[in-house]
């Protein structure tokens, strides 16, 4: 069981990790010894988490979100399984907090007077900059 907070636990049943090799250097630990870790949360299919929450999820995962409703999460950070394993949950939990946190609605505002002066000033003062490069003439 995996604890996010005071209120959502991830049960189980809900994770399935499968272990892979990892890839880059290591020697010949890395060709004997499968210390990746996939983790798969099936996020869809939780009653531990609220539909909003769900929804942020998804869009916080991108990528790692498939199309069965899952959640996948790898690491091959170290040689050790146990170690990525850690690393592999709590990447989990602090994607899923991120999830959690109900984000502030904008509230539209308008330019006030002063600066919409100010603007029309500067494009003004800047196109009378451009005028003055053009060809000079000679007045004779």
């Amino acid at each position: 069981m995996v604890r996010i907070n005071d209120d959502i636990e991830i049960q189980d049943w809900e994770l399935t990790e499968s272990f892979v090799r990892a890839s880059g250097p290591g020697g010949q630990n890395v060709n004997k010894v499968a210390t990746a870790v996939e983790l798969r949360f099936e996020a869809a299919r939780s009653p531990s988490l609220p539909d909003p929450v769900k929804t942020r999820l998804k869009r916080l995962a991108g990528r790692r979100w498939t199309t069965e409703g899952a959640l996948i999460i790898q690491c091959d950070e170290t040689r050790s399984q146990a170690r990525n394993r850690d690393i592999a949950r709590n990447r989990l939990v602090d994607l899923i907090r991120k999830a959690l946190h109900r984000p502030k609605k904008r509230i539209p505002t308008r330019p006030t007077l002063g600066a919409k002066k100010r603007r029309l000033k500067a494009k003004k003062v800047r196109g009378e900059v451009k005028a003055m490069r053009g060809p000079i003439k000679d007045h004779e």
